[in-house]
């Protein structure tokens, strides 16, 4: 299982402390300081079920200057992602093939 991870986010906080009250083994993928890959970051939205667009933290203000308003590809929004992680909703879990984004935390439980 595995938790992508933002510290200074307090959704990401709460979802980390209902895994760490699962007691169940995981690993803390602090994604803004190790990014991931166009590879990894593609498979998670397929895991996701979504559009990569669903992912995309549109009230930021990277978002806002740069490509809001603009008719982007899909590859064009994951690479968005890619060289800006700040991009991205958090938090992200996994756990045996599925991935949710905890919003609200709590929609986390039902994965582990």
């Amino acid at each position: 299982m595995k938790i992508y991870h933002n510290p200074r986010c307090s959704k990401s906080r709460e979802g980390l402390s209902i895994l760490e009250a699962s007691k169940l083994k995981f690993e803390i993928i602090k994604y803004l300081e190790t990014p991931t890959s166009k590879e990894e970051l593609t498979e998670i939205i397929k895991l996701l079920g979504i559009e990569p667009i669903d992912l995309v933290r549109k009230n930021e203000v990277i978002w806002k200057e740069n490509y809001k308003g603009k008719t982007l590809s899909n590859s064009e929004i994951i690479t968005a992602m890619i060289e800006h992680p700040k991009l991205i909703e958090r938090p992200i879990v996994i756990n045996n093939g599925k991935a949710i984004i905890g919003r609200p935390p709590e929609i986390i439980k039902t994965i582990l």
